[in-house]
């Protein structure tokens, strides 16, 4: 079972989104980073559980979706490294 690491940009991302929430409600952005950061505990044992993200075509790139975000990572040997975590409307570049 390898470790879920979080790179400094994903945990950017998730600063960025608890802001935007927390305009409305500072619970509600407390708990929906928790719950985000929860979602990807299953990949300490299932690297391999999310899909591929279409935009690369890499089986080691991969994404879970959590609500409308996609949480997107890279598996390298036995960890998981979080990478960024995006609105699924938005383009990648």
């Amino acid at each position: 079972m390898g470790k879920v690491i979080w790179s400094n940009s994903a945990l950017d991302d998730a600063d960025t989104i608890a802001e935007y929430i927390a305009k409305d409600s500072v619970d509600r952005a407390s708990l929906f980073v928790l719950r985000l950061m929860e979602s990807t505990e299953r990949l300490k044992s299932f690297p391999f559980s999310g899909r591929i993200i279409p935009e690369f075509g890499d089986e080691n790139r991969r994404e879970i979706i959590y609500y409308s975000y996609r949480i997107m990572y890279q598996v390298v040997e036995t960890d998981v490294w979080i990478t960024s975590i995006i609105h699924g409307s938005r383009q990648i570049n």
